[in-house]
């Protein structure tokens, strides 16, 4: 059935469903979005890893295979100065010692906040929706996103979160609950989770545009949940990350597909800043969060030769295994097939 609030989120996205793939950047990919476009969805990019060249060649690519809303997805945290990683290395030195590895010596690739050059990008691409996450950028970069003719996503993690964004403009405000894998989207007052059967009434009642679900929605029965809790649409992560089309590297997918719920938590020790993944090695080592770990997104640097040793002997043991809490309703389908069952599920005609 499609409820008003659907109908207003099919007619403001251009999909077929009331579902979006969630971008997951380093996870998602140009196959991903292809195959979530064709079944009827919006499908997204995640954008926080690629340079403004990589952006446009890998939406030539997805335009080339599918015919259907695409979502540019860009962090728009500040980036601060590198910072001194001494006492970070000291607390990975005896992993280091057990991994025969040494402390990098290079700088890693970083993920960066939305900019000029990835304005001009979207400005030469014109996708139908872009998404910022941590807020939305200076309100000069947001004019000229706004410009190119794309919707406005952001994403909330509180009712003071979702205002803020709808005053700025947002056509749809993406309602994260703590349930989510991957880095939560606070803005505002820090890291304060709220669950999602809570969180998404609450915004549904403090703004006039559509709110989009995400976070421990894996199967029909959790999209059907979101819709009764007054969601226009679903964004789908964890339950893809499985799927033959997803980047998800072979060691990530050992574990997801034993995961439960209790193995997803929250962890700052991969990128500085609270993030759902499951548990290995390091986090039971150090504990999910750790005064050492540098401020996002430097963290992850010293970790990449312990990471890259073990992902060699088949093991995650220092990997950012990202899940939510949806974790164990997952399963290894085709994307086509996740998103054709949950996006009937969101429309109520699934038999």
């Amino acid at each position: 059935m499609v409820t008003a609030a659907i109908g207003a989120f099919l007619d403001l996205s251009g999909a077929r469903l009331p579902l979006v793939q969630a971008p997951m950047a380093g996870f998602g990919g140009r196959d991903l979005a292809i195959a979530a476009i064709g079944a009827g969805a919006v499908g997204s990019l995640g954008c926080a890893l690629l340079d403004a060249a990589t952006v446009i060649a890998e939406v030539k690519a997805i335009r080339a295979a599918a015919t259907g809303p695409l979502n540019l997805n860009f962090f728009c945290h500040t980036l601060p100065p590198p910072p001194d990683e001494t006492a970070w290395q000291q607390a990975l030195a005896p992993f280091y010692a057990a991994e025969g590895v040494s402390p990098p010596t290079a700088a890693a690739p970083l993920r960066r906040p939305f900019d000029a050059a990835m304005a001009a990008a979207v400005e030469t691409i014109r996708p139908e929706i872009v998404s910022f996450h941590f807020g939305l950028p200076d309100e000069p970069l947001l004019a000229r996103v706004k410009a190119s003719g794309a919707r406005v996503f952001g994403n909330a993690t509180n009712v003071d979160e979702a205002q803020a964004l709808a005053a700025r403009g947002c056509d749809a405000i993406i309602a994260q609950g703590h349930e989510a894998g991957g880095h939560a989207g606070y803005f505002l007052a820090g890291h304060q989770p709220i669950g999602l059967a809570a969180l998404v009434p609450a915004i549904v009642d403090a703004v006039d545009v559509p709110v989009i679900a995400a976070g421990g929605i894996a199967d029909p029965r959790t999209v059907a949940a979101a819709i009764a809790l007054g969601a226009a649409a679903v964004q789908i992560g964890t339950a893809y990350l499985q799927s033959p089309e997803a980047l998800t590297g072979a060691v990530h997918r050992a574990r997801l597909a034993a995961a439960i719920a209790d193995d997803s938590v929250f962890t700052t020790l991969f990128s500085g800043r609270p993030a759902r993944a499951l548990r290995n090695r390091l986090i039971e080592a150090l504990g999910p969060s750790n005064p050492a770990a540098p401020p996002f997104p430097y963290a992850s640097a010293a970790l990449a030769p312990l990471r890259a040793v073990a992902e060699a002997d088949g093991r995650g043991d220092y990997s950012p295994l990202w899940a939510g809490q949806s974790v164990a309703l997952a399963r290894a389908d085709p994307a086509a097939t996740i998103t054709a069952r949950l996006g009937a599920a969101a429309l109520g005609t699934l038999s």
